[in-house]
């Protein structure tokens, strides 16, 4: 039996004018089939003239199945963070450059939505990892990542100095510019540039990459995604470092902290085309032959 969704919540790029046009498309499409939408408040912002009732990420989360998002893959991140503690399937529709998360070219729109509400679709589970910053024994801050935590130098030439722990075993002392946590779906991202493997979203695994090791012969690690990753920082007390979440949330660090990365306990819940073919995809934005 084809599953329905009942509620649709619809989530456009941050303050981007240009997402305008194709949220009017899909919120036309789904008000031609009797579908209720609440519009993301903050999207509302940029399309004035919407005409739709708005609310909250939250309560988008708790009273709808489906989210839209129309915007890359950088928004898709910051979606699948807010939603990511709620049962609700979240479908991408691309005006990004890669798309990889974001995989519906807005010419498309009709007819991608018409199997989506068909029942026809890919269903694509994903894990997050949670990031707690540890300060003398006090929790100082926390996050969650998508693609990746980050830990790395904060705005001067110089190396940092970290100790990495796998469940509480110590692993090594790392200099570098930094080192990058990260999960299957970031193994396209940051991972993929410090010279990490690609992995299929599937897989149950954390990569570890240093970003420019001092030591050549410090090379990206592949872990069970079951794990507690720690990270000391370590250096004099002015040594400064800072955590970035998906490259979008930046928290500041000092010598002595503790970061603790685990997975998260709830997964998202992403939706693609009927043909979607994740090795199709890194053929195309890759430039592979």
């Amino acid at each position: 039996m084809a599953e329905s969704f009942k509620k649709i919540g619809l989530i456009g790029k941050y303050a981007a004018e240009s997402a305008g046009d194709t949220l009017k498309s899909v919120a036309d499409y789904l008000e031609a089939r009797d579908l209720p939408i609440l519009l993301d408040d903050v999207s509302a912002r940029v399309w004035p003239e919407h005409g739709l009732e708005t609310a909250s990420r939250d309560r988008i989360g708790h009273e709808c199945d489906l989210v839209i998002v129309v915007g890359g893959d950088g928004t898709m991140l910051g979606v699948a963070r807010s939603l990511a503690g709620f049962d609700i399937a979240i479908l991408g529709i691309n005006l990004g450059w890669l798309g990889f998360l974001t995989d519906i070219p807005p010419t498309e729109i009709e007819r991608r939505l018409d199997e989506v509400f068909a029942g026809q679709f890919v269903d694509d589970e994903r894990f997050l990892l949670h990031c707690t910053i540890i300060r003398d024994g006090e929790h100082l801050n926390e996050s969650e990542a998508l693609n990746d935590v980050v830990v790395h130098k904060w705005d001067v030439a110089r190396m940092i100095e970290i100790d990495t722990y796998i469940n509480g075993t110590f692993i090594n002392t790392l200099r570098s510019d930094g080192l990058i946590v990260s999960t299957p779906t970031g193994s396209t991202a940051y991972a993929l540039s410090g010279g990490g493997p690609i992995m299929q979203p599937c897989l149950d695994a954390v990569i570890l990459v240093p970003i420019c090791p001092h030591t050549l012969s410090n090379r990206p690690i592949v872990i069970d995604a079951s794990t507690t990753i720690e990270i000391v920082v370590k250096g004099s007390e002015d040594s400064r470092a800072q955590v970035t979440c998906d490259g979008q949330i930046n928290l500041g660090l000092v010598s002595g902290d503790r970061i603790r990365i685990r997975r998260k306990e709830h997964n998202i819940r992403m939706i693609h085309p009927v043909d979607h073919d994740h090795f199709h995809i890194l053929r195309e934005k890759l430039g592979w032959g």
